[in-house]
Parts: structure tokens; sequence; C-alpha cells
């Protein structure tokens, strides 16, 4: 029986990086594609990881704060 490819699920984490769950290639500015050591990766949003596009932490340090989301309009 094949495998079932899992769905690609992101997760905004509040004060922190975007987690990245499932296959999903992730390239640079250049288009190439950055290497992928795990299933999950998390993603910087602060601006400030000294590993970008993947997040080392520096958020906590910085007190990097997400604005709260608005809500939905019906």
């Amino acid at each position: 029986m094949p495998e079932r490819e899992e769905p690609v699920r992101i997760v905004a984490y509040p004060n922190g990086p975007l987690l990245v769950r499932g296959p999903v290639e992730i390239v640079g500015p250049d288009g190439a594609p950055l290497p992928r050591r795990r299933r999950t990766v998390a993603l910087c949003r602060c601006g400030k990881s000294t590993i970008k596009p993947y997040c080392d932490g520096t958020h906590k340090v910085i007190g990097f704060v997400t604005e709260p989301e608005e809500p939905a309009e019906d």
C-alpha cells in the first residue's frame, strides 16, 4: 500500500516562529532548496535569527510580540 502523504500545516505561534509541518520545499532567494533536517521546522518571524530563515530562539531574548489577529468578518 502506498504511503499517504501528510498535509502541509503551518502554525503561527504567538510571539514566536512559524512551525512548518509536512512535505514542503523551502527555498532561498536564489530559488535553491535549503537544507531541511527535520519533518517540522521553525521559521523566523522576528527577523533577528542568525540562521534565517530558520528560528534560533532570538525572539525570546528580544521580546518579540505578535499583534493579536482581528476577528473575521461574517
